[in-house]
């Protein structure tokens, strides 16, 4: 399926050093709340595509979807990486911050982003497998110290 399910990378500090999350906010300026994001439309659920969606915001790969504050005073802008219409937004977060380090890549997911058709292939050939992630995480450790 084309849908992208936007989480925290295991790498993430936010993961690693143990902070604590004090508050996560969608509200990207005065005029953008991801929270505002509304999609209606048809679906046709036995091939997940989505056809007259209507609503949805927009994002560029560099389009934050919301800031995460630790109680440390640190804030992580987390970034969209990926072309699309933005389908929904967790907002059991907001209530349950812990949901994003106990369940990072489930219940504790960010955001679902959709790419256009023509573009998904292109996106899911740039993804980095698992053991190619590994290896990036190994340079950069090694590099660090």
């Amino acid at each position: 399926s084309r849908i992208c399910v936007i989480t925290l990378a295991e790498a993430h500090p936010l993961l690693q050093s143990g902070k604590t999350i004090k508050n996560i906010n969608y509200q990207i300026s005065a005029n953008c709340s991801r929270l505002q994001n509304k999609v209606s439309g048809k679906s046709k659920r036995t091939c997940l595509f989505i056809f007259q969606m209507q609503g949805a915001q927009f994002l560029t790969e560099l389009a934050p979807l919301c800031r995460i504050s630790s109680s440390d005073g640190e804030e992580y802008t987390i970034y969209s990486c990926i072309r699309g219409r933005l389908i929904e937004v967790n907002e059991n977060i907001l209530s349950n911050p812990a949901l994003l380090q106990e369940k990072p890549s489930t219940e504790g997911y960010i955001a679902v982003v959709l790419p256009k058709f023509e573009e998904s292939k292109s996106i899911t050939q740039g993804l980095l497998t698992q053991k190619e992630y590994e290896e990036v995480l190994l340079k950069r450790r090694s590099s660090a110290s």
